[in-house]
């Protein structure tokens, strides 16, 4: 499989990924309203049919949202009506044409989160939470940690953190005014809810001067960069919904991530931990980016949930300075 498919996709890929199939135009058995487990039935067979993965899944979260229940209570609620059933075909037949289910009900979830989402932002894939959790883990213990999340996006990880490290600074960094939108609004929808509210700065991760005020004083910095290698063929799911500046990162899919690693460098205080995901076909090549420069300690690899390659981590060296250069550094697998 493609260096995309894990994180694009909720489930394996098929052939049946690029066919586009439509509900049946018939209207539904009976006249009168129609139980959610034959209304989820019905979507079931239309999303297979398109080849949508997990397809009985998907339509039960739609069905949930168009009812308005969590998906566990589907079995509990009342039956949908005529109305409903209409709005729930409509959501069906647009997913079928591999239109993200995020953009449908508007929300994603992430670790404890649910988020707001829509066209002009990335949608937050499960994989990230890794990188999210390491941060987490990383920050934990540390008094008053400053937390960076670079191409912050929607505020996944940015926000995840604020919400299990309530003593933590973070700040979000983006530069896309439509991404900036959707951070923002779900920045307020935390801070509302209780969450310390995090700080949002609207700036490119590659300019040279970026968060000057922190050099050297952060103390966790995260990163996940637009990192597809220019000439990959996503997905339906991704290709016109997830905007093209979020995805691609270059030929080789790492113009992002070298200037992001030369200034994690300067923002990150002595001891300061690093983590940035990576395509898969980069397993080797980030971990050298990482160690060739003699600013990093502990470079170490870390593999998704489907064992491939997903992100790299390491710490600025602890006097501060650079290593020697050809210098030993371990790469490990974790």
């Amino acid at each position: 499989m493609r260096a995309w498919a894990h994180r694009f996709v909720t489930s394996p890929a098929t052939l049946h990924d690029y066919v586009v199939s439509t509900l049946p135009q018939h209207p539904p058995e009976g006249t009168g309203p129609i139980r959610p487990s034959a209304a989820v039935a019905r979507a079931t067979r239309a999303l297979a049919a398109a080849g949508v993965g997990s397809a009985r899944v998907e339509a039960e979260l739609l069905a949930a949202y168009v009812l308005g229940v969590p998906r566990g209570r589907l079995a509990l609620a009342d039956d949908l009506s005529g109305d409903q059933l209409a709005r729930l075909d409509e959501l069906t037949r647009r997913r079928a044409g591999h239109e993200p289910l995020q953009h449908l009900t508007g929300r994603a979830g992430f670790r404890h989160l649910e988020l707001s989402v829509g066209p002009g932002v990335f949608v937050p894939r499960p994989e990230t939470e890794l990188l999210a959790g390491w941060g987490v883990e990383q920050a934990r213990g540390r008094p008053d940690p400053v937390v960076v999340d670079l191409c912050s996006g929607s505020g996944a990880i940015a926000l995840a953190v604020a919400q299990e490290l309530p003593g933590a600074r973070v700040i979000a960094v983006e530069r896309s005014p439509a991404a900036l939108a959707w951070l923002r609004r779900n920045a307020a929808e935390r801070a509302a809810a209780g969450d310390r509210p995090i700080e949002v700065v609207e700036a490119d991760v590659t300019a040279p001067d970026l968060l000057a005020e922190l050099v050297g004083r952060v103390d966790v910095l995260l990163c996940n960069p637009p990192y597809v290698p220019d000439d990959v063929v996503v997905p339906p799911d991704v290709a016109g919904h997830d905007p093209a500046e979020a995805v691609f990162g270059g030929a080789d899919g790492l113009v992002v991530i070298r200037p992001v690693v030369a200034r994690a460098a300067v923002l990150l205080r002595p001891g300061g931990g690093f983590g940035v995901e990576h395509d898969d076909t980069h397993g080797a090549a980030v971990p050298a980016l990482l160690a060739q420069g003699g600013n990093f300690t502990a470079v170490a690899e870390h593999l998704d949930l489907a064992g491939r390659p997903r992100y790299a981590t390491a710490s600025r060296r602890a006097d501060g300075q650079h290593a020697p250069i050809g210098s030993a550094w371990q790469t490990d697998s974790s």
